[in-house]
């Protein structure tokens, strides 16, 4: 049985991080550690510092132990990581190890498996970006009950001060005087009023320490994005997260001559290729997702990229760029834009996409009499749903035939079989997913060699012709299209699918 059958039954609970993949923050990597066919799920933490889940499934029962470390993607040498932590086998499913990493600082990072068993060892590294989005607040309850402990425990304080000074000194059974009376309440004054100064120091200390952590909370950058000479566009990369934008000017310069380490901050000029291209631009027309659109602008200045954009039909467009920084950090930048209809040129080289996709439930309709089938029924678990459930992962298999039913020939796109992205119907939910996962490749890339982009991928050959898959799990409930992307015959085919998914 393929591992791909077996990842149905993993579940993972998504939380709300946003990092490349909006409102996506899961990891999910197919991968292969030495002889064994591993499928790693990571679900980094949604505040750092902070626990991450993992999940390593193996395809077949040869795998014994398997340790997991989690290594900051560009730094500290291999003497100075932590020892590596044991994953735990599941007793209800022998294939399946689960784990827990800490996440101590934001940035890139990676885990690597290492895994023995009866094959020998292998190893394999999984690209984890981590950022907070938001501070971890006290519900409610809890503080009221912790503001009652804390008036309890001043309370405790003056008491103890006020009995010190009245009844330290007395014989046993003798009643303090009037004098010792007065002290002690004098006493008690003034230590109420030094508990009231320190416990007001100690919150407005710790406000201004909340407020600075909340400054490094991973903002979503909003590119900027306009249309000119008839139908170029623009796009203009934004960063909100810079360092000067979140620290002080002063304090940063302060931080640098002190010879302090800078935490890592994300630049724009700092960008490599992730599969043969610096951006990846993914354009759909809302609210019907019927034109839709991936393409590769050109980089004309530090952040600033144009594309000359083929003939599209007039509406409302919401658009996501993809780009990796040199650390392996993958980010998305949205926008949104209104079209008019525009005539412009044929798409050449990765470019792809079409302006009146139809949807389908099962089987999408391609050029030439070729089709494209969701086999739902051996990608999920044996059985075919009829609803998913947010936060189950699935194994995402498509094939496609040729009008007579047989396998296509595809070929090679952009060093993979095929790309995927899943886009809920608000627009707020994007991934851009490959046959290897979630993961960027330059990330992956960097992770394995430490190079920005591999020497030379391939396609999979583990799968039948004609067929592509995307392991990924949808994050949150909702309406969802599916826009798989295939290359046949020189050109890319696009097939479009919508799934239902409960909470």
């Amino acid at each position: 049985m393929k591992l791909r059958y077996f990842l149905c039954s993993t579940v993972i609970v998504a939380s709300s991080s946003l990092w490349a993949h909006v409102n996506s923050p899961d990891v999910f990597y197919d991968g292969q550690a030495g002889p064994y066919h591993l499928l790693v799920t990571v679900r980094p933490p949604a505040v750092v510092p902070g626990i991450a889940e993992i999940l390593i499934r193996s395809e077949g029962n040869q795998v014994d132990k398997v340790d997991v470390l989690p290594l900051k993607m560009v730094g500290a040498p291999g003497n100075l990581s932590p020892t590596p932590d044991v994953a735990e086998r599941s007793g209800s499913d022998p294939q399946l190890f689960t784990g827990k990493l800490w996440i101590m600082q934001r940035g890139s990072w990676k885990v690597e498996v290492k895994v023995a068993g009866k094959l020998g060892a292998g190893e394999l590294e999984v690209p984890v970006p981590a950022v907070s989005t938001h501070s971890a607040t006290m519900n409610a309850p809890l503080g009221a009950l912790l503001a009652l402990l804390g008036v309890a425990l001043v309370a405790g304080m003056v008491g103890i001060v006020g009995a010190a000074s009245r009844d330290a000194k007395l014989e046993p059974g003798a009643a303090p005087s009037p004098p010792q009376k007065k002290r002690a309440l004098v006493l008690m004054t003034c230590a109420t009023l030094v508990l009231i100064g320190v416990v007001w120091a100690a919150n407005k200390w710790w406000t201004v320490d909340a407020s600075a952590n909340a400054r490094l909370n991973y903002k979503l950058p909003q590119m900027g994005v306009s249309l000119a000479s008839g139908n170029v566009l623009h796009l203009q990369l934004e960063n909100p997260n810079a360092l000067e934008k979140i620290i002080d000017p002063t304090q940063l310069e302060r931080i640098k001559r002190g010879g302090f380490r800078i935490p890592d901050a994300l630049r724009l000029d700092d960008l490599i290729p992730d599969h043969g291209h610096i951006l990846h631009l993914f354009l759909v027309r809302m609210p019907d997702m019927q034109s839709f659109w991936h393409l590769h602008p050109d980089q004309t200045g530090v952040a600033q990229f144009a594309d000359n954009l083929p003939t599209l039909p007039a509406g409302h467009y919401q658009l996501y760029a993809d780009i990796v920084h040199n650390t392996g950090f993958p980010e998305t930048q949205v926008a949104t834009i209104d079209l008019p209809a525009l005539t412009g040129s044929a798409l050449t080289g990765d470019d792809s996409g079409g302006s009146s996709l139809v949807v389908a439930n099962d089987v999408a309709q391609l050029s030439d009499g070729y089709r494209m089938v969701w086999e739902r029924d051996e990608g999920a678990g044996g059985k075919s749903p009829a609803s998913f459930k947010a936060g189950d992962p699935v194994w995402f298999r498509f094939r496609v035939e040729d009008p007579n039913g047989k396998p296509a020939e595809l070929e090679n796109y952009m060093g993979m079989a095929g790309h995927a992205a899943f886009i809920s119907d608000d627009g707020k939910v994007f991934a851009h997913v490959h046959p290897a996962g979630s993961v960027s490749m330059a990330a992956v890339a960097l992770a394995e060699n430490g190079e920005s982009e591999p020497a030379g991928m391939s396609m999979r050959h583990d799968l039948p012709s004609g067929e592509v898959s995307f392991p990924y799990g949808f994050p949150q409930a909702g309406d969802y299209r599916i826009f798989v992307q295939v290359k046949r015959a020189g050109h890319v085919e696009t097939g479009v699918f919508t799934a239902r998914v409960e909470k």
